[in-house]
């Protein structure tokens, strides 16, 4: 197919930055920017839900989610978001990227409503409207996964692609980033309209009734982005990969990226037929076809970003306990509940403000440059160099007076995670594979790393606990330590360090000469 290589595909690689691409890049990357505040806004809240509806009379220490209800509230949406990932990655293939675009928001804006109406009269009906609303807002953030990659991919030009998509996927830095800016306004605003005193002076006063709002109100605001790019979103075509080498349509194909480049392209509906006709560009997931040409690009893809999110997610998630450990947030005790609020979403933003806002931009400037291969090969490395600095020397970085020191430190993980395979990983399945199975395995490769997170967050309520059962939270069983998880998620880098051999490079090259669907040898 080399030789009479679509027009309009050829258009689309060659096209120069224009306004669509930014267009495009903002569409949906206002969908990711949903998903982060969404997935991470729940660690900034379940603190107060603790003391809300689980506070015991008499207690020396708040109230506090017991470990299963906290592994359900945590981690119900990535099982949502893990089932998501498959199901619209593979539909997103079947009916058309577009068509399941609009599914996705819609989705998500119901959802994160639901999560803030979360009703009943006791806590346990409240934490399982909570859970119920949450899978179902998890099961579209998956969709918004393969289908905001491979939308962009597919209108990418090969010279950007890389930027453009590490650009959209770069917005779930300012989803993260807005979610502790948002809770550090909505307690402020609470917590100055309804003083409290701390929990050691007054246990049941340190928790306003009106603090029932502001995990409610933090929770829904993750609705308005989604809400306000829907239209933008059902305006947008259809790609032209899809239309043209999956729906075999090459008028509309043609049509569609005649209007959004501005120029005339022919239909060449005679070479789709031909193209239709070669057995090699038919054969399906399960074939020995796949796993000869593919196979091994599909395990690379899901056991980087299954690794990569084992260490992301345990440490992005549960940062409040290490900061708590460390001693960078008082005691809880110490604290009214709008505080402690206040206090964690302050440490989140400062975290996402220095670490991981600055990672993902610096892939979106030089992944065209250095390339997918050697950034995520850095990213694994310096991941496991910090986190070995972290553990070896941790009673050092607990010792008061090395706390900043810590934070540093804490801060480069994230850095390199954003400037390495938390990007990367994203990335490389929307570039390597098929048009006609493209989705599908980006959403097997994401839901992979969504299992690496469910992973990560469970095993880490339960492995970061203190070694001594009297020191361990309260209902949690004696665990591993801080120090020892930490050393463990550098086990899992140095894997994903490994397995980013498996990968191949995508930088320059386009989608069709990547992924075979050009002839062997010859440049397209």
């Amino acid at each position: 197919m080399a030789k009479e290589h679509l027009q309009v595909l050829s258009a689309l690689d060659a096209a120069k930055t224009q306004w669509y691409h930014f267009t495009a890049i903002v569409v949906a990357g206002m969908g990711f920017f949903t998903d982060a505040y969404d997935l991470f806004c729940i660690s900034l809240v379940t603190k107060l839900l603790g003391r809300i509806y689980y506070h015991v009379d008499g207690s020396l220490t708040p109230g506090s989610l017991p470990p299963h209800i906290s592994a359900s509230v945590n981690g119900v949406a990535f099982c949502g978001t893990l089932s998501g990932q498959l199901f619209f990655g593979w539909l997103g293939d079947r009916l058309g990227r577009k068509k399941v675009y609009g599914m996705t928001l819609l989705l998500m804006v119901i959802c994160s409503i639901g999560s803030g109406l979360s009703f009943g009269h006791k806590s346990s009906s409240v934490i399982a409207t909570l859970c119920f609303f949450r899978f179902w807002l998890g099961f579209g953030i998956g969709g918004d996964y393969p289908l905001s990659a491979t939308i962009m991919s597919e209108y990418a030009n090969k010279k950007t692609r890389g930027a453009f998509i590490a650009a959209v996927f770069a917005m779930q830095g300012f989803g993260i980033l807005a979610g502790g800016m948002v809770a550090i306004i909505i307690s402020a605003v609470f917590k100055s309209r309804f003083p409290a005193p701390a929990y050691a002076v007054d246990p049941s006063g340190s928790t306003v009734p009106e603090a029932d709002y502001v995990w409610r109100i933090i929770l829904m605001v993750g609705a308005l982005p989604a809400a306000l790019t829907y239209y933008w979103r059902m305006k947008m075509p259809e790609t032209a990969r899809y239309t043209a080498l999956v729906a075999k349509n090459a008028k509309q194909a043609a049509s569609d990226m005649s209007k959004v480049l501005q120029v005339e392209i022919q239909a060449e509906q005679a070479k789709i037929e031909r193209f239709a006709a070669d057995k090699n560009h038919t054969f399906g997931l399960f074939s020995k076809q796949f796993l000869h040409r593919h196979g091994l690009h599909l395990l690379g893809t899901t056991t980087t970003w299954f690794l990569l999110d084992i260490a992301f997610y345990s440490q992005n998630l549960f940062q409040k306990d290490i900061f708590s450990a460390i001693g960078w947030i008082p005691k809880g005790f110490t604290m009214n509940a709008l505080e402690e609020v206040f206090k964690i979403a302050r440490a989140q933003t400062l975290i996402a403000l220095c670490g991981t806002v600055p990672g993902y931009w610096f892939t979106v400037a030089l992944i065209d440059v250095i390339g997918r291969f050697g950034i995520q090969l850095l990213g694994f490395l310096m991941m496991t160099v910090f986190m070995l600095g972290l553990a070896i020397p941790y009673s050092h970085w607990t010792t008061p007076g090395n706390h900043i020191g810590f934070i540093v430190m804490y801060a480069f993980t994230f850095f390199f995670a954003n400037f390495g395979p938390n990007s990367t990983t994203f990335i490389v399945p929307a570039e390597i594979f098929p048009a006609r199975l493209r989705s599908t395995c980006h959403g097997i490769s994401a839901a992979a790393g969504k299992l690496g997170a469910i992973i990560g967050s469970f095993g880490f309520l339960y492995l970061a606990q203190n070694p001594n059962p009297k020191l361990a939270d309260h209902g949690y069983p004696a665990g591993i330590g801080v120090r020892n998880s930490l050393f463990i998620l550098a086990g899992c880098n140095v894997i994903g360090f490994l397995c980013t051999f498996m990968v191949p490079e995508s930088k320059g090259r386009s989608l069709e000469e990547i992924s075979g669907e050009a002839e062997e040898g010859e440049k397209v």
